[in-house]
């Protein structure tokens, strides 16, 4: 069982920048890859871009390819989204979600989402 909490969302002017967090609880966390996706108002859920549960491999969308990084900490259980040059298009609520062992985009556990704003 993993647990997953996101922070750091806020309301940010467009080309600036935020860092959203990822903490885990739970056994195994340097197990699972883990990814961050996002959904807007009257949207599907989009996904955004994932890191693997070494930190070694990372892939990104399109849309976010060049401005968000993805990174990992997994003595400290927690997986970090950097979000520079944010457009008023990346506007929505940002989740996490933890697989075990590889990527499929369908996660096992997720988080219960943060909320990011960029203000045109």
């Amino acid at each position: 069982q993993v647990q997953l909490v996101e922070s750091g969302g806020g309301l940010v002017q467009a080309g600036g920048s935020l860092r959203l967090s990822c903490a885990a609880s739970g056994r195994s966390f340097s197990m699972y890859s883990v990814g961050w996706f996002r959904q807007a108002p009257g949207k599907e859920r989009e996904f955004v871009g994932y890191v693997s549960w070494s930190g070694g491999n990372t892939y990104y969308a399109d849309s976010v390819k060049g401005r968000f990084t993805i990174s990992r900490d997994n003595a400290k259980n927690t997986v970090t989204l950097q979000m520079n040059s944010l457009k008023p298009e990346d506007t929505a609520v940002y989740y996490c979600g933890a697989q075990y062992w590889g990527w499929t985009r369908f996660p096992d556990y997720w988080g219960q989402g943060t909320q990011v704003t960029v203000s045109s």
